[in-house]
């Protein structure tokens, strides 16, 4: 388990946000921002300021991914963007 803050804050976890301990689920929460990014043309959190990127980026709330792709396609962005890195895929699952 890691503890340095590194990267973007749009794609950092919660986790990272929250100083906790984190692993390589936090790498599959910031490719499902990278994701959500490339399919919405924004970020799923944005905010005017750093406090209020944290509120939006800890409470996990976001809007779902456009409905002209598919279910699968959106299944997998929601999935890697779980609060809880435990229910978030693996590397291996996502391909």
């Amino acid at each position: 388990m890691l503890y340095t803050q590194t990267g973007t804050p749009y794609y950092a976890s919660p986790e990272v946000w929250k100083d906790q301990p984190y692993n390589s689920k936090s790498d599959i929460w910031s490719l499902g921002c990278v994701l959500y990014e490339t399919v919405s043309l924004h970020p799923p959190f944005l905010a005017s300021n750093m406090k209020g990127l944290y509120e939006k980026v800890t409470s996990g709330k976001y809007m779902e991914p456009p409905n002209r792709y598919s279910n699968e396609l959106r299944l997998v962005i929601n999935t890697m963007l779980q609060l809880n890195p435990k229910l978030r895929p693996s590397c291996g699952n996502c391909l």
